[in-house]
């Protein structure tokens, strides 16, 4: 028979526990309670039950006394948790065994379980606890706390209500002050929870991979190519530049301030440009657009000003200013600023970067919102777009605007360039003129089909023999080549029969669909040719001016009763409208140069004077009247006056003359090549 203190022996540890949190008292209570079950002494007591009732007796009228304390611990736990901001995480302590294993396999497995038991304690102990914003938080109740809110519903409801009297004392308390607090601390508590969180990306992010480990590869070269061989050659004359015309897109190259007192805008009369002085700047070539305007220097730079929508100007003119104030009539009378971009409106030099080293150029042209470069090796640069009637058209078939200047490859060994309003043409040094950019009205020489109209921004060749032409020129839809004899072949628009050839004047729409040679021209020798609009002009070898197309506007510059009746075709109303064969204008005995606005035109004779005539809304003639001028005048003012004049050209409402600077020449005078162009870059001998 088993001793008596075996039960005793059992219940022993859980007398002598000290007191603890909740958590803590529970422990050994959990451990202790399946241990009597497996101890050996269970059924020895079955059997004696006589000798063992004292002792059993007192073993439960203690373990009742020692639940009661449980309880009471427990109570008291919760009561000051719940009093605590916060419950501490305590590890558990091993519980010591309520009975003695018998079996050598118990005890191990047991102690092993403990083992286990502590190193998980330990985990959750180290566990970091995640911040958030600061809130009481009510405790939790442990399980001894729960089996005495059970067993003593009283105890619990007493506790429960001293519990929500602790919370209800701090709310009623609580301030404005505590609550800004309070919203502060959990906003700051946001934020830095979200650092914590995006942390991790900022450092994956920054962490370098082999790939960018890995040697970056050579940058392509900044230019396709290497200057070639010399076969054109840069104007040498320096020239004085006067301009004159409306003006308001800072197409004058006047700035945007009053010079000497005088307005930038609405120039009556030719005006010697200041920004473009002779001695300090040299321009030595010119080419007028449709509203921008670009030159070439002495030093070798390419200079643009006015509009730079599409970028024509092939640099950057942003500017924030322009601002003005539309009812100040009176201040605006005498302030200096004309309100014109002043980086537009002044001439400025196209970065050097964006050509190849040592590339030398000899020509600049200039459409309505494009301009091109020519070199001294026979390659061609350019940027901006080309238009159609539907809108931009696009720069090539895989830009829309082009910027800065760019490099066109496919064209080489170039001789010439000639603009129109929308398209361009050159010539190569084997005589091969090829064109490209908007083709609606046939300038390019080729049928365009309106599903594949990107491909008019290709350059292609037409269908000219080979090897006889040595001129090229443009009119705003039509266009010219000319032969070494002095032939002439047109092709384009020609519902005004300014292509020279009459079939289809005066119908809609008419257009020469190819390259055909101009039979009214071959009494002559065209020396030079230029179009306009619809109409066109030229002068002969011989010096002889002749003028065709349209009328209306006193573009021919013949008054209308003095014209050939055979060769006027009226409009519905009767009315003269073209004139359908070149003619001779009487009025210049030695025409040497030749030049077309929209509707305006000039003629220099071989002293150097300047003629115009035409359309002069915008003071476009330089004669300093909005009146149409009807036949060549001289123009005449103190700035030409005893000048001899050289150059000519015109846009859609303003005009420049050029005139020999009295500077020494650019490495003395150098002889042109045959092959220099008709227009947009003509340089007579002087």
């Amino acid at each position: 028979m088993p001793p008596k203190g075996a039960t005793k022996k059992a219940a022993a540890p859980k007398a002598s526990a000290p007191k603890k949190s909740a958590a803590t008292a529970a422990a050994p209570k959990k451990a202790a309670e399946p241990a009597p079950k497996k101890t050996a002494a269970k059924p020895a007591a079955k059997k004696n039950n006589t000798a063992t009732n004292g002792a059993t007796a007192a073993s439960k009228k203690r373990k009742l006394a020692q639940e009661e304390e449980v309880e009471e611990s427990a109570e008291e736990s919760a009561q000051e948790e719940a009093e605590k901001p916060a419950t501490k995480k305590t590890a558990k302590k091993d519980a010591e065994p309520a009975a003695k294993k018998t079996k050598a396999a118990t005890a191990a497995a047991k102690k092993k379980a403990a083992a286990a038991e502590e190193t998980e304690d330990e985990s959750k102990a180290k566990k970091p606890v995640k911040k958030t914003a600061p809130k009481k938080a009510e405790p939790k109740k442990t399980a001894a706390a729960k089996k005495a809110d059970t067993k003593t519903p009283a105890a619990s409801k007493k506790r429960k209500s001293s519990e929500e009297a602790e919370e209800e004392k701090p709310k009623a308390k609580k301030s404005k002050t505590d609550d800004a607090e309070v919203d502060s601390q959990a906003t700051e508590s946001a934020k830095a929870t979200e650092s914590a969180d995006e942390e991790p990306e900022v450092e994956k992010t920054a962490k370098p991979t082999k790939k960018t480990a890995t040697a970056a590869p050579k940058p392509p070269p900044a230019h396709p190519h290497k200057v070639g061989k010399k076969i054109n050659s840069a104007p040498t004359q320096i020239l004085d530049v006067y301009v004159f015309g409306e003006g308001s897109s800072g197409e004058l190259g006047l700035g945007s301030k009053k010079l000497d007192g005088k307005k930038v805008v609405d120039v009556k009369r030719p005006r010697l440009n200041p920004h473009l002085s002779a001695k300090d700047v040299g321009v030595v070539q010119i080419a007028c657009g449709g509203m921008h305007v670009a030159a070439l220097t002495k030093d070798n730079k390419i200079l643009t000003w006015g509009v730079n929508d599409q970028g024509a100007l092939g640099r950057d003119t942003t500017w924030e200013g322009g601002l003005r104030d539309a009812d100040a009539e009176e201040e605006e009378e005498d302030d200096d600023d004309s309100g014109i971009n002043p980086r537009e409106s002044t001439p400025t030099a196209v970065g050097a970067e964006h050509f190849a080293p040592e590339a030398k150029f000899t020509q600049v042209v200039a459409s309505d919102s494009a301009t091109f470069a020519l070199t001294e090796d026979g390659r061609v640069y350019g940027w901006g777009t080309f238009r159609s009637s539907d809108g931009i058209l696009g720069f090539t078939d895989k830009i829309q605007i082009q910027k800065t200047p760019a490099y066109l490859p496919t064209l080489k060994n170039i001789t010439a360039l000639a603009a129109g309003s929308n398209h361009i043409l050159a010539l190569d040094d084997k005589g091969v003129v090829v064109a490209w950019g908007c083709g609606q009205q046939n300038q390019l020489g080729r049928r365009i089909i309106e599903r594949n109209k990107l491909s008019s921004l290709i350059p292609q060749s037409m269908g000219i023999p080979k090897g006889k032409i040595d001129r090229i020129a443009c009119g705003s839809y039509h266009s010219f080549a000319l032969t070494k004899d002095g032939g002439v072949w047109a092709w384009g628009l020609n519902n005004f029969a300014e292509t020279g050839i009459e079939t289809g004047a005066g119908e809609d729409d008419a257009v020469v669909l190819r390259p055909t040679v101009v039979d009214s021209l071959k009494d002559y020798k065209i020396k030079q040719i230029a179009g306009g609009e619809h109409h066109s002009l030229a002068c002969t070898e011989d010096g002889k001016l002749l003028t065709w197309g349209r009328l209306d506007g006193h573009q021919v510059g013949i008054p209308v009763e003095e014209l050939p009746e055979d060769r006027v075709i009226k409009d519905e109303s009767n009315n003269p409208r073209i004139l359908s064969k070149p003619t001779i204008v009487e009025d210049i005995a030695k025409c040497v140069y030749v030049a077309a606005g929209v509707d305006n035109n000039f003629a220099i004779d071989n002293k150097g004077e300047a003629h115009s005539w035409g359309f002069s809304a915008n003071y476009q003639t330089g004669q300093g009247t909005t009146e149409d001028i009807e036949t060549p005048t001289t123009i005449d003012n103190t700035a030409v006056r005893g000048k001899k004049l050289v150059f000519a050209g015109a846009g859609g409402q303003y005009s420049i003359l050029g005139g020999v600077a009295d500077v020494p020449k650019v490495n003395g005078f150098a002889a042109l090549a045959a092959s220099q162009p008709a227009t947009g870059g003509f340089r007579p001998v002087f």
